[in-house]
């Protein structure tokens, strides 16, 4: 099977494909990632050592009116560069998971099996017309289902995880990052670039953290020295509480196994990750962009599992509601039962699965 992954943009549809291919990489003769000009997604790629192509795309769809010519220009060109890019590779089976690139290769696909994969609860506009293109659409989440017409065939899968991230032992968590078991940890995560707001939050607050948590803490790199001379300056008892890194890789599994909350954006990763790790949430919706973060957050909370503060509310009501929770272990569990419910880890080898259908069914036309 020759197999062609399209995905850019954020982490929110790279990090799925990437465990996806993980995941099918034994079934697959070649494969082929294409992503979008200047993209984060190619250093991601980079790391795995799959073959890597860009194309040109560009939203159409609330643009300015300055900034409309330019993008149409863009999507052609991207359709032209992806009209070669499939004659010269010939896949069985189109790969999406979002992103503005994978349009102008859904486009130039006709008669390739494709399958799309929806991480968020709620698609955005890209992904929403990649439905039109796809023969199979795989779901994080039942309650996408209404987002999509009853002619096309949906399945739910659940959110694919990379296959790095482990459950940990806590104790050996613990010890990854020094921390003690005589106080719980928060684990704040501002996504793969970092989230501002969220940072400023916790340095407003992290004294009055600090008396009564250990905060480990992802910045991304903007805000890094930040936070470094904020720890350095710290009393040393307090100062061994916090852990402020730009980034984690290997180590991300034990971030997660030795959390007792977690403090982050609500992008589609918290759907796959909290619940695989059983962890509660205090989830703050990146409010400047469409508002699929809301919906994802909203769905959490309403399952119990998390809790929803706005952006703009976050550094006063921080240090009380970290308090109140940590305060009361029961609702913790309780939080931490209802998240792990929403769990899926073989959600990749069902989109594996799906994909090698479709491989089939197209090699058996040709």
């Amino acid at each position: 099977m020759r197999l062609l992954i399209c995905a850019g943009g954020t982490g929110g549809g790279v990090y799925p494909a990437l465990a996806v291919l993980q995941t099918v990489a034994d079934r697959v003769e070649q494969t082929l990632w294409v992503g979008g000009q200047g993209g984060m997604e190619a250093a991601l790629v980079a790391r795995t050592g799959v073959p890597f192509a860009e194309i040109s795309a560009a939203g159409v769809h609330g643009v300015g009116l300055t900034a409309l010519p330019g993008n149409l220009i863009k999507l052609g060109r991207g359709y032209s560069q992806a009209r070669r890019i499939l004659r010269d590779f010939q896949p069985h089976v189109l790969f999406f998971t979002g992103g503005y690139v994978a349009v102008p290769m859904a486009l130039a696909g006709a008669g390739v099996r494709k399958l799309l994969y929806v991480p968020d609860i709620e698609p955005g506009l890209a992904l929403k017309a990649l439905a039109k293109f796809a023969n199979i659409i795989a779901l994080t989440d039942e309650s996408s289902t209404r987002y999509f017409s009853k002619k096309k065939q949906v399945v739910v899968t659940g959110y694919p995880l990379r296959g790095e991230l482990q459950k940990v032992p806590r104790e050996q968590a613990l010890q990854t990052f020094k921390f003690t078991a005589e106080l719980p940890v928060l684990l704040v995560i501002g996504g793969s670039k970092g989230a501002h707001s969220i940072n400023q939050a916790v340095f407003d607050n992290l004294p009055t953290l600090l008396h009564k948590t250990q905060v480990l803490h992802l910045t991304g790199q903007q805000d890094w020295e930040e936070a470094n001379s904020i720890r350095l300056a710290l009393e040393v008892h307090l100062g061994a509480r916090y852990q402020p890194y730009p980034y984690l890789h290997e180590e991300m599994s034990a971030a997660f196994s030795c959390a007792n909350l977690v403090l982050s954006r609500a992008g589609a990763s918290t759907l796959g990750e909290l619940p695989f790790y059983g962890l509660p949430a205090i989830l703050v919706p990146y409010p400047y962009a469409w508002r699929y973060q809301k919906v994802n957050a909203n769905h959490l909370t309403q399952s119990g599992a998390a809790l929803t503060v706005e952006n703009n509310e976050l550094s006063d009501r921080l240090g009380a509601l970290v308090d109140e929770l940590l305060s009361d272990p029961q609702r913790l569990t309780d939080m931490g039962k209802k998240m792990s419910v929403m769990a899926a880890p073989d959600a990749a080898r069902k989109i594996a699965d799906l994909l090698v259908l479709l491989a089939e069914e197209q090699g058996k036309e040709r």
